[in-house]
């Protein structure tokens, strides 16, 4: 696959990204609530494992990774580049902390997704230069998922997405209340994790989701364009 094709294929399935949580799983699995957000139209899967031992890890990514290819949906795995490789993944994604992504690029070849989480121009231009292939840009909002998050404006949120090439998602306290603030701002999608996997009914949330992020990625400004931004 050429990268402009590459690029732009990434590009139309990051409308609405999901991010696993754990946290949120009560009575459903983790693959119950995976498999009801692809029933509900997310069109990417990351897993979020920070606790899980490796053995276990592999045995859950497989898993996952199955009822992914089942829906044709990317599979991405967080940070953990050899459980991608080993479970056979369709991408990586890595924050400012975690490993280089330079170093991610030349492990997982340059078929698979990487993706990158930044907050900053600088920082978005350097994951654009080390190979990344779509940016997570966030926290846009306050989040409780991640106590530790910056929270990046939407002007930056918006300076990010016309200084780089390739696709944006954002990510970080999104949901049904907040999601149009995002319009005029050029991401290609939105991540989100307890708007998707903390819902009484995900299927449906995901359906409502879906409609509010098409909705929003289709507007879009110029540079004189003004934009709801939250300081």
């Amino acid at each position: 696959m050429e990268i402009q094709e590459k690029r732009e294929w990434i590009r139309n399935r990051l409308l609405l990204y999901g991010v696993t949580d754990r946290a949120w799983t009560g009575k459903q699995t983790l693959l119950q609530q995976v498999e009801a957000a692809l029933k509900g139209g997310v069109t990417c899967i990351q897993l979020r494992e920070k606790d899980l031992d490796p053995r276990a890890f592999l045995e859950e990514a497989k898993q996952i990774k199955r009822v992914c290819r089942a829906y044709q949906v990317p599979f991405i795995i967080n940070d953990q580049v050899e459980i991608a490789i080993a479970c056979q993944a369709d991408g990586v994604h890595v924050g400012q902390k975690d490993r280089e992504a330079a170093q991610v690029r030349k492990q997982i070849g340059k078929d698979r997704i990487l993706g990158v989480s930044v907050q900053t121009v600088e920082q978005a231009k350097r994951a654009q230069e080390a190979g990344a292939d779509y940016l997570g840009v966030g926290a846009v909002f306050p989040t409780g998922t991640k106590q530790d998050a910056c929270e990046v404006s939407h002007l930056v949120l918006r300076d990010i997405c016309r200084a780089c090439r390739i696709p944006v998602v954002a990510i970080g306290g999104i949901h049904a209340g907040n999601i149009h603030q995002l319009a005029g701002t050029g991401i290609d999608g939105v991540a989100l994790v307890s708007a998707i996997f903390g819902a009484a009914d995900i299927e449906e949330a995901c359906r409502r989701l879906a409609t509010a992020s098409e909705k929003i990625t289709g507007e879009q400004t110029d540079e004189n364009g003004s934009i709801d931004c939250r300081k």
